[in-house]
């Protein structure tokens, strides 16, 4: 997916760097610790959080800025197993299950590396579902793996998926963790940015009120600058309980504030500038505008694919992401065409498999994108097409057998 910039990310880039603010504890930096707190909420009210995420919600939630989603997942499966492991013996360590489907981001099986999860499931979705994680096939999992004397701990469900944009149904996942005890982290990275948008949020966040912590990237499309990763969790205190560690010298005025209890490193950067910065420039209307112009722009694409009958669209085309590759050849064409998009040198597309099937993906998302640059790109990609095809056409030619 494409990385955001802005004149205020960068400004607010710029300062940080200025400040050389390494804001590990509130004692450190008051102002970068309380400044977070601020623009996580603000964030959480813009993409619409349930109340229980929120730093100004009497209760035990919050957010925090990870550096990139991967940390995020990470310390959500940190936390999980922190709450799961609670009043049982260390040797339970090596019964821990986590679930996630073939789409999820291979962060995920970084994470169970990272944590030591030695039971990591992987479930297949399919085209049927929309690539999406089918909520029978998480519980009956789950089931199967208590019934044999595993501790089910961690799922991890996806709005968004790399592939293919799919999105798995939040809230009835939510429920199946929440009926066994498994801590349900959401996975937004790229598509979170869409929730700014009221109709977004409807059609695919819903049931953000069952999961125990949610993740999204605005420096992959709200125009703030890499690197920051927005994380929030309901219940912090398994997160602490997995990641606290304050030494005698850092011990003072603040500890309960210290965000490096909720995250990997100790140091940190003043990225809550950047979030500042940028909701404070633009606001959120601005804001809706720029996703709700991507969205049209991926729309207007996927509308172009269907209208040539040599092409088709290879999966629902959603938020930015348009999937697509030629129709009824085998995958060496594919692959022969996308060499020959990026061999122009003026748009860079790379693919996945859905389903064994070389796929190409055009996503639209960057900060100075026009109708113009995708009418320009589809072009050029119809003309690659007629090359890559006509090349094929003749050497098939060539390699027939000659008349007797």
């Amino acid at each position: 997916f494409n990385a955001n910039s802005s004149a205020p990310g960068l400004l607010a880039d710029m300062l940080m760097g200025a400040l050389n603010m390494i804001g590990f504890s509130w004692a450190a930096s008051p102002a970068s610790t309380e400044l977070e707190i601020i623009a996580m909420d603000w964030l959480a009210k813009l993409v619409g959080m349930p109340p229980k995420f929120l730093h100004a919600t009497p209760g035990v939630g919050g957010g925090v800025i990870q550096g990139t989603s991967s940390e995020a997942v990470i310390v959500s499966l940190l936390a999980a197993r922190a709450r799961t492991m609670e009043g049982r013996p260390a040797e339970d360590k090596l019964k821990l299950v986590a679930y996630a489907s073939d789409q999820a981001h291979s962060c995920y099986q970084k994470a169970c590396m990272v944590a030591g999860i030695e039971h990591m499931r992987i479930l297949p979705a399919s085209a049927s579902n929309g690539f999406a994680l089918d909520p029978a096939a998480l519980q009956a999992a789950m089931d199967a793996d208590a019934a044999a004397g595993l501790l089910p701990c961690f799922a991890l469900a996806t709005i968004g998926t790399t592939s293919s944009c799919a999105v798995d149904p939040i809230g009835e996942i939510g429920r199946v963790g929440a009926e066994r005890g498994v801590w349900v982290h959401v996975d937004a990275a790229y598509a979170g940015s869409a929730a700014v948008l009221p109709e977004m949020r409807e059609a695919y966040f819903g049931g953000m009120e069952h999961v125990d912590s949610y993740s999204f990237n605005p420096h992959k499309w709200l125009l703030t600058n890499f690197d920051c990763c927005a994380l929030w969790v309901a219940d912090t205190r398994p997160l602490k309980a997995a990641l606290s560690l304050t030494p005698v010298f850092l011990q003072g005025t603040g500890n309960a504030l210290d965000f490096k209890d909720w995250q990997l490193p100790l140091g940190r950067r003043f990225r809550a500038l950047k979030v500042w910065m940028v909701l404070r420039m633009y606001g959120g209307e601005s804001l809706r505008r720029y996703v709700r112009h991507h969205i049209a722009l991926a729309q207007y694409f996927s509308d172009r694919v269907l209208e040539d009958a040599r092409f088709e669209v290879a999966a629902p085309t959603r938020f930015g992401l348009v999937c697509f590759r030629l129709r009824g050849v085998d995958a060496n064409v594919n692959r022969q065409l996308l060499d020959a998009i990026n061999a122009r040198g003026d748009m860079f597309l790379i693919h996945t498999e859905l389903e064994g099937r070389h796929t190409i993906r055009m996503a639209i998302g960057s900060t100075g994108t026009q109708l113009v640059h995708v009418q320009q790109a589809w072009a050029a990609i119809q003309q690659a097409a007629t090359e890559v095809l006509a090349a094929q056409a003749a050497a098939a030619q060539v390699e027939q057998p000659s008349a007797a």
